[in-house]
């Protein structure tokens, strides 16, 4: 803890005395400093406290004040009280010379030496007395100015210019001014006459009608705008090229009924000197109106918003926060021969059924991508789905007008053999069957030939199938046929081999259906628009409107109150179906016809892919709050698959399990994205 020490005041004969003289023998303290000469020390070692230059404070609560040279504590001298001190300063002649020293505790006194020095900072002298401080400069360096460099080439013109960090400065600056965030000395002056005029300004309380208007153009002044500088072409000695030709000056003459449509207002003329130039004949007419324009012209002010284009955006998360999603291409499963135009994934995602325009359908193992199985189908594959059921081994392919339950016969081999015994029993035939379903499709057991192969059952539709689609449960299906018009949906029971064509009038070109995940409801999409039934009412309960001029595909959230839609020209419309019957979001990712769109069923994930050979991959957060939408973000474009007649990616798929992403093209592939 320091101390602060008071030095005593100096008689004035001490203080008047010479500071560089020696001490003379008046000195009222020269009695004091008598035992206290120069090299008279003690012959003990001085005592060093080590522990740095550290704040002392950090002793306070401990015995000891730090540490000698050897390591021992240097401990607290004992402190009396303030009656001790006080008796120490009436009886101890050194009592107003004697310091304590924070680092060890000590008490010092000081010599002669440092009073003197102390007294001299005091009156602000120079500590040392025999210091001059008025001797003679000495000149280091020459004054002289050599005539010749000290280089023999001369200075480079860049040496004389700006540096280019200054100049960019410089157009910093000048940009700041122009946009109005760096304000010139003027601009300040006249908001600080403006504020002043403003805090100023008085009104009259009770205002009536009788009072004069106020002249806004008198008293809220707005200058008008300037004119602009002459171009060459007003010169009196123009170039050659603002000259008119002949073909120019056809033109010019017949414009005379109409001068505003000239290409200038005065005919461009060149004159050996100014001197030449003759009076402006439309001079008076001109000043006359723009007084005119001055007057009669209302002005107003413009106020200038500068917004950034960052703000503009939506603020969306960074996609490292929402991981996991596909990112890289990790298989390739190639066999097929040509367009892969379909592919559906097993329930327990082990294996993988792709369809395919060479007239076969084929099992791969997703792991390995191995291709497990081939079936001749006898036409082209254009839909192919397995049945969400995982107590059944069953896949249904769409070849022409054909649709055949197939037993891959992969997997557990108890689910097969049980799959075969369930479908190899007839069932009972108790309803009677209308001609209008009978002359619409048919259901027929495979001969012994086909029953080998894998083949299970196969109906016949009356016109070629386009898709097929497998509801939650897995005992009902639907098929759509395009060319079908009022029987374009067919719905079919498996338990009991049986169809309904639920519509009887047709409400456009069907295009896909769905079924709903959780509630009796079905989507059927036609060109423009989509329907929602309900199956169990049997009524129409909601329209959508998709604003596209052709849909091509749907899916519906695991959720079930969300809903996208492809569409041929390029978007992906997101409907939510408990918020609107028109598109909550239209996303336009792609450049290119978009034939494929998928949700995850467990992961916030949504894929769709285009003519353009790329599949987006976007994060697609449902909240269960209905106050709070659903969160959009674009994660990732996929690329793998190449063109091939104007066709790029087909079908996308998840993976029931994992966060990958399938993918068949039209370069005869499938892609797996992990």
């Amino acid at each position: 803890m320091e101390e602060r020490v008071e030095i005593p005041e100096v008689p004035a004969a001490a203080s008047n005395e010479d500071d560089n003289a020696g001490p003379s023998s008046d000195d009222p303290y020269e009695e004091d400093f008598a035992e206290y000469k120069d090299g008279d020390s003690s012959d003990e070692e001085e005592l060093r406290n080590t522990v740095g230059n550290i704040p002392m404070d950090w002793y306070k609560n401990y015995p000891h004040l730090g540490y000698d040279l050897d390591g021992n504590k240097i401990m607290k001298p004992k402190q009396g009280d303030l009656l001790d001190e006080f008796i120490d300063r009436m009886e101890d002649p050194n009592y107003w010379r004697t310091i304590v020293d924070p680092m060890t505790g000590q008490r010092v006194i000081l010599s002669k030496e440092d009073v003197k020095i102390i007294r001299r900072l005091e009156r602000s002298k120079i500590p040392d007395p025999s210091h001059d401080e008025y001797k003679p400069w000495i000149e280091w360096f020459t004054s002289e100015v050599m005539k010749t460099p000290l280089r023999k080439f001369p200075e480079h013109k860049r040496s004389f210019l700006p540096s280019l960090a200054y100049k960019k400065k410089i157009n910093h600056l000048v940009h700041g001014i122009k946009m109005g965030r760096i304000k010139t000395l003027e601009e300040e002056e006249r908001e600080r006459y403006e504020k002043k005029k403003a805090a100023n300004k008085f009104y009259m309380l009770w205002d009536t009608d009788n009072t004069a208007e106020e002249m806004r153009r008198i008293r809220n002044h707005i200058p008008a705008p300037k004119r602009h500088l002459p171009s060459h072409v007003e010169s009196y000695n123009p170039p050659p090229e603002y000259l008119l030709d002949e073909e120019e000056m056809k033109e010019w003459e017949s414009l005379k009924d109409e001068p505003w449509r000239r290409k200038y207002p005065f005919l461009p003329e060149k004159h050996k000197s100014l001197r030449e130039v003759g009076a402006y004949p439309k001079f008076v007419k001109e000043r006359f109106t723009r007084c005119l324009d001055l007057y009669l012209c209302p002005r107003t002010t413009k106020v200038r918003q500068s917004i950034q284009p960052e703000d503009l955006l939506p603020k969306l998360p960074s996609p490292k926060d929402l991981q996991p999603f596909p990112t890289t291409v990790s298989l390739t499963y190639k066999g097929h021969t040509n367009m892969v135009r379909t592919i559906s994934v097993d329930p327990l995602g082990q294996y993988l059924l792709s369809g395919s325009d060479d007239c076969t359908a084929k099992v791969w193992e997703v792991s390995t991508g191995r291709c497990v199985k081939t079936f001749e189908v006898g036409g082209v594959v254009r839909s192919v789905a397995w049945c969400p059921n995982s107590a059944l081994s069953l896949v249904a392919v769409a070849a022409d007008r054909k649709l055949l339950l197939i037993n891959p016969s992969v997997g557990d081999f108890l689910v097969v053999g049980k799959t075969d015994t369930l479908l190899d029993e007839p069932p009972e035939q108790t309803a009677i069957v209308a001609e209008r379903i009978k002359a619409a499709v048919q259901w027929e057991h495979p001969e012994k030939e086909l029953w080998d192969k894998g083949i299970r059952i196969i109906i016949n539709h009356f016109k070629e199938i386009k898709q097929i689609t497998w509801h939650a449960k897995g005992d009902y299906f639907a098929t759509v046929m395009p060319d079908g018009r009022n029987r374009s949906v067919l719905i079919h029971q498996l338990s009991n081999r049986r169809s309904q064509i639920p519509f009887s009038k047709s409400k456009g070109i069907i295009q896909c259906v769905l079924f709903h995940p959780i509630i009796p409801y079905f989507f059927v999409a036609t060109q423009r628009n989509i329907r929602v039934y309900d199956l169990v009412k049997q009524e129409l309960t909601k329209k959508l409107l998709a604003n596209s001029q052709w849909i091509s595909s749907m899916a519906i959230h695991p959720g079930g109150d969300n809903l996208i839609v492809g569409t041929y020209d390029k978007k992906t419309i997101w409907f939510d179906l408990d918020l609107s019957s028109k598109p909550y979001k239209t996303l336009r990712f792609h450049s290119g016809s978009v034939r494929s769109v998928a949700f995850h069923k467990r992961y916030p994930l949504m894929a769709s892919g285009s003519d353009d050979k790329n599949v987006i991959v976007s994060h697609s957060m449902v909240y269960s709050d209905l106050l709070q939408n659903a969160l959009i973000v674009p994660l990732k474009k996929l690329k793998g698959h190449e063109a091939f007649d104007d066709f790029g990616v087909f079908d996308t798929l998840f993976h029931p399990l994992q966060p990958w992403l399938f993918s068949s093209g039209a370069d005869s592939t499938i892609k797996l994205y992990t």
